[in-house]
């Protein structure tokens, strides 16, 4: 399979591209990024892409499965409005390409409590998302809802702080609902489910992604 992916240098991204490149199963990924990594592999070709003009690249967004691992936060956004942009608008316009250039499945990463009905800024956004490209109509179209992530060598001390709380939480059998994920761990089951999954929609929560 030919993979294609967005947010290919955040977290969750930077795990699933070296898991594609290992699996077998797909022959080609081709990763959309502001700048080129210098990451060098035969399986792998970098678009250099400005987001905001996609249609620019149109012509390189081909293949059989899309993966969008692009998101950010509010504060390194600076607004809901630039938030919005990157994790709604780009993600959004890019697979309404890419269902128009054939490809067949889409896999996506949104939050445990997306819902366009949401009266959460983020939670609302992330469901809207979700919805729209349901929309488009894609022959698979897999969506992950982990909770908090775990990334590697993180540089946020807050991040750390929460993660051991929950981890602690959850050995004693409370509220595992909120359990952590690692970026590892994800990438390796986004990358396993176009390959293991039936055609159709489907919705991994947080609870069903570790058994996955």
């Amino acid at each position: 399979m030919k993979a294609l992916i967005i947010g290919a240098t955040g977290a969750t991204g930077k795990d699933l591209v070296n898991v594609l490149l290992r699996d077998p199963d797909y022959s080609e990924v081709v990763t959309f990024v502001r700048r080129a990594s210098g990451t060098v592999h035969p399986k792998l070709r970098e678009i250099v892409t400005d987001f905001d003009k996609l249609e620019a690249v149109s012509e390189f967004i081909k293949g059989d499965v899309f993966f969008n691992c692009l998101g950010t936060t509010l504060k390194a956004a600076g607004s809901q409005e630039k938030q919005w942009q990157i994790d709604y608008e780009i993600p959004a316009r890019f697979a309404e390409i890419a269902r128009k250039n054939g490809v067949r499945k889409a896999v996506s990463v949104s939050a445990y409590d997306a819902s366009s009905k949401s009266k959460l800024f983020y939670s609302r956004m992330k469901g809207q998302l979700e919805d729209q490209i349901a929309s488009l109509a894609f022959e698979q179209d897999i969506v992950f809802k982990p909770g908090m992530l775990l990334r590697k060598d993180t540089d946020r001390p807050a991040e750390r702080i929460i993660a051991g709380t929950l981890k602690f939480l959850n050995s004693l059998g409370l509220i595992r609902k909120f359990r952590p994920l690692s970026t590892e761990l994800l990438a390796e089951k986004m990358a396993k489910a176009p390959k293991t999954l039936s055609a159709g929609r489907h919705v991994i929560e947080l609870d069903k992604i570790f058994g996955f």
